[in-house]
């Protein structure tokens, strides 16, 4: 396989990684209950917006690229490497399930950011640099606040 079919691939995989992870935000938006419900509620919805414009960055750089991002739910669950997360609605299973989103999206976006340097695609090795400095900060905030 070439370099550019693999790194499209790979980015319908992170495309499919990050609709998943944005559906779940959703439903954690939607559902959280208890004494963090204020606190999160809000949050959740910053990052599900946060991912959805995540998620058009993707895919226009596929286009870009002469690739087709995916845009079938069918398609995203088949190639998410993050699990949908159901009827979740306690805080702390909620921050475990963005975290666990976040730890499957980071290693994605770091072989794709070394897969791009290999061949000079400075635009994508951008956004992926991009995402991975997000993701990081993110997992750090998230980790905080699991050990409070």
């Amino acid at each position: 396989m070439n370099k550019e079919k693999e790194i499209l691939d790979k980015l319908n995989v992170l495309l499919s990684s990050f609709q998943i992870h944005y559906q779940n935000l959703r439903g954690f938006h939607w559902n959280i209950k208890g004494s963090h419900f204020f606190e999160l509620h809000t949050k959740f919805e910053e990052w599900y917006n946060d991912s959805q414009i995540k998620i058009d960055l993707i895919a226009e750089r596929m286009l870009m690229l002469g690739g087709s991002p995916l845009h079938t739910f069918e398609d995203y669950i088949k190639m998410s490497s993050v699990e949908v997360c159901n009827n979740v609605s306690n805080s702390k299973h909620c921050i475990l399930g963005v975290l666990d989103s976040v730890n499957i999206l980071l290693p994605q976006e770091r072989e794709l950011l070394q897969l791009t340097d290999e061949v000079d695609d400075e635009g994508t090795n951008a956004l992926m640099s991009e995402l991975v400095t997000e993701q990081e900060k993110l997992r750090w905030m998230l980790q905080s606040w699991l050990s409070a």
